[in-house]
């Protein structure tokens, strides 16, 4: 054999050795791997490495070839797909990560469901929702069928009550769900823009108590934006009849729709004319809804694959693309996501028999930012522009290569006659889409890599840690180029971290500047002009936020939307820095401040009101039981009491100093987690602890109050507001690929 191919095939089986995966895996994705993926028992105990996950997961997927006649090839695929996952250079969506080879076995991230005009098709629809979320996937839907509030119901001679009011059953039912605490219920809720209630929709989640488990967006039409640019006015239909109702005049709605995203985020629009103009299988019906971040849009019934490429891992050591690396990738991941179709378990079998006949996959990418840095490209470059075109047009053309040789192998999707490409005289095809773009807010970190087609959120940032503490976050690549230059030290990654960004850094080279780009350093333009540079050679959309700064006018918003509409994109979403009540910043200069319950001043004693609100917690301790009341006042935490099971004793008196501590540090603006990381894991009894919770002492059995009443908190604080802390971990949120993503535990609201 010769040397240079003897040292290749060594490579490949060190890369496939334990240390070398955990070489890889940063610390951040060990812990989200741990927290999220990796396979528990029935008492919480993690069963897997994620050695072990992604074995588990290219041995269920390389199965599939038997149902193809092609059992000799599943070893070789197999260690394939385990190659290309444990080098990073691709993921699955995360259903798959999680579920593949275990009893659950629901693979897809993304469901759309008709919502039809009658309370028989609203309540299935409800049904079926909580399957697909049980099942861990997410759900889209338009509500554009339904009757307007106060029409007609010829069957009771009543009155409809709309839409909107029904949105609210699909939420509370989602909230009640739950996913079962690995995967969030995320809903898209759509409404056309020339149904009745549109305006009652637009200002739906004005109200941050109402939706909160909704994104939601306006489908805008072409006749729409043509209106809204000649300022005239367009029709209004009424669903039920087809008749038109009345006009509006078009900019009036438009800026209704700017005012309220530039208040909170929503609702973003969906170009509904340009989804169907690219809808693959008109003969099979119209598409009306996407998922939930907006990325892949589907016909009812359909599910979708979807599978990100790090294009960080596709540039070679002298600062250039590897295209036969990248080709090789694609060719691999498409088939892949291909398999991925048969061996999936579907919550219901109208979404089997749908996904079945289309095969939609979605192949998309991440790590483009990180690929910008290594090509020494800065992201608000033109030249960024245009290898954004090249690349995306080479990974869409080869995926659609790979598609035509397994429709040779496998025969085409099943509904390929009647399709587009039929009428183009295409050759067919096995899958009706084969890319899509979506946000890989929790895959990304697994990768170590940048989310989806987005810019850098930051060069550093915080992150905090109850029982640690702050740890600063730095991008590895510029860590490496730092050390490697001689300007790193700690105080400055700090320094950074207090804004993200370098570009006002000047410890920091010119040259190094100029590539590290984050979100905040280029303008709204930009963001969109990157956006349908990746959209105009995708087959299906591309999730992406366009980030504003909080002094951003609405006319501002206005003109990205009027340009996303020229540029060719399929939908938008905006988000104002600050614009939602509860953000907590991802840099250290804001983060006390945002912590949404600790806004006292430090230095500053609250007085107490005459009435508070709080809760009591039982936690079992060696003295007996104990019960923890924690209070609040408008700005937060405001006090902690204790009350022994048994009364009298040290124990008692020791518990109520406790207590007067904690509620004049917290009335004097001291953190939750400081309190947390001084009384913790004291211990005055036996090591194993007492109770569910493990308790050690009395200090300690307080210490654990605090964090479920925090806990608690935050989630309620995020569900409410529809942004701020992580309502798993507290940490800090960000605003990018259409959806909320914690980048320090993994949690996203969109998934």
């Amino acid at each position: 054999m010769p040397e240079n191919d003897r040292q290749r095939k060594k490579n490949q089986k060190d890369c496939l050795k334990p240390e070398s995966l955990a070489s890889e895996l940063s610390p951040n994705a060990l812990t989200v791997l741990e927290r999220r993926y990796l396979k528990r028992s029935p008492e919480g105990k993690v069963l897997e490495t994620p050695l072990d996950m992604f074995r588990r997961v290219a041995h269920t997927i390389a199965s599939a070839e038997e149902r193809f006649g092609n059992s000799e090839r599943i070893p070789e695929l197999e260690e394939s797909f385990f190659r290309m996952m444990i080098s990073l250079e691709f993921l699955p969506n995360s259903p798959t990560l999680m579920n593949a080879g275990r009893e659950l076995g629901q693979l897809s991230a993304c469901f759309v469901l008709p919502v039809g005009d009658s309370m028989e098709s609203i309540f299935e629809a409800i049904k079926q929702t909580a399957l697909i979320h049980k099942s861990g996937g997410g759900t889209g839907f338009s509500f554009s069928r339904i009757r307007p509030a106060r029409d007609v119901v010829l069957s009771t001679k009543g009155v409809s009550s709309g839409p909107i009011s029904f949105m609210k059953v699909f939420d509370a039912a989602t909230e009640t769900i739950k996913q079962g605490g690995t995967r969030r219920g995320a809903n898209m809720g759509i409404l056309r823009v020339d149904h009745p209630d549109i305006m009652d929709f637009i200002m739906a989640k004005r109200d941050p108590h109402v939706l909160t488990n909704f994104n939601i967006s306006v489908g805008i039409t072409e006749a729409f934006m043509e209106a809204v640019e000649k300022d005239e006015e367009y029709v209004i239909i009424n669903p039920r009849t087809g008749e038109t109702m009345k006009k509006l005049p078009a900019r009036k709605v438009f800026n209704q729709i700017v005012e309220m995203a530039w208040t909170n985020g929503e609702p973003g629009i969906i170009f509904l004319d340009r989804l169907n103009r690219d809808n693959p299988t008109p003969q099979v019906g119209e598409i009306e809804a996407t998922n939930p971040c907006g990325e892949q849009p589907l016909l009812p019934y359909e599910s979708c694959n979807l599978g990100s490429i790090n294009l960080s891992r596709m540039v070679t050591d002298s600062g250039e693309v590897n295209w036969d690396k990248l080709r090789e990738t694609v060719h691999l991941a498409t088939r892949f996501l291909d398999n991925v179709i048969e061996v999936n378990r579907y919550p219901l079998p109208q979404i089997e028999e749908m996904t079945h006949a289309n095969r939609k996959i979605g192949l998309g990418i991440m790590g483009w930012a990180d690929m910008l840095i290594l090509l020494g490209i800065p992201y608000n470059d033109s030249q960024a522009l245009n290898m954004g075109d090249k690349i995306m047009e080479f990974i869409t053309e080869e995926a659609r290569a790979a598609s035509r040789q397994l429709a040779i192998e496998r025969q085409p999707f099943p509904n390929f006659i009647g399709s587009l490409y039929e009428g183009s005289g295409s050759k067919p095809l096995r899958n009706a889409t084969c890319t899509t773009i979506a946000p890989t807010g929790t895959i990304s970190i697994i990768a170590n890599t940048s989310s989806g087609v987005e810019p850098l959120f930051a060069v550093s940032y915080v992150r905090q840690v109850l029982d640690n503490d702050i740890l600063v976050e730095v991008h590895p690549i510029f860590e490496r180029l730092a050390k490697e230059q001689g300007f790193y030290s700690p105080e400055l990654m700090k320094k950074i971290a207090e804004h993200g960004s370098v570009q006002n850094v000047p410890e920091v080279p010119l040259d190094i500047r100029r590539i590290f780009i984050t979100a905040h350093d280029i303008t709204p333009r930009d963001h969109i002009l990157m956006q349908a540079a990746f959209q105009k050679h995708t087959d299906n959309a591309v999730s992406k936020t366009v980030n504003f700064p909080n002094k951003a006018t609405q006319e501002e918003v206005a003109q990205v939307y009027r340009l996303a509409w020229k540029e060719g994109c399929k939908g938008v979403t905006i988000y104002r820095d600050g614009s939602r009540d509860q953000q907590v910043l991802s840099v250290a200069g804001a983060a006390e401040s945002s912590v949404p319950m600790e806004k006292g001043k430090a230095g500053h004693k609250r007085e107490r009101p005459r009435a508070l609100t709080g809760t009591t917690y039982q936690m079992e301790t060696g003295c007996g039981p104990l019960y923890v009341t924690i209070n609040e006042d408008n700005d937060g935490l405001f006090e902690l009491f204790t009350t022994m099971g048994k009364a009298g004793g040290c124990a008692a008196s020791q518990c109520e100093a406790i207590g007067r501590l904690v509620s004049l540090a917290w009335r004097s603006g001291v953190q939750a987690r400081q309190a947390v990381k001084q009384l913790i894991g004291i211990s005055c009894h036996k090591p194993a602890g007492f109770g569910a919770k493990r308790i050690t002492s009395c200090a300690d059995a307080v210490a654990k109050a605090i964090l479920l009443h925090t806990q608690d908190m935050m989630e309620k604080e995020a569900s409410l507001a529809n942004g701020g802390a992580c309502p798993d971990c507290g940490g800090p949120v960000e605003h990018e690929g259409g959806c909320m993503v914690c980048h320090a535990c993994g949690y996203s609201e969109c998934a």
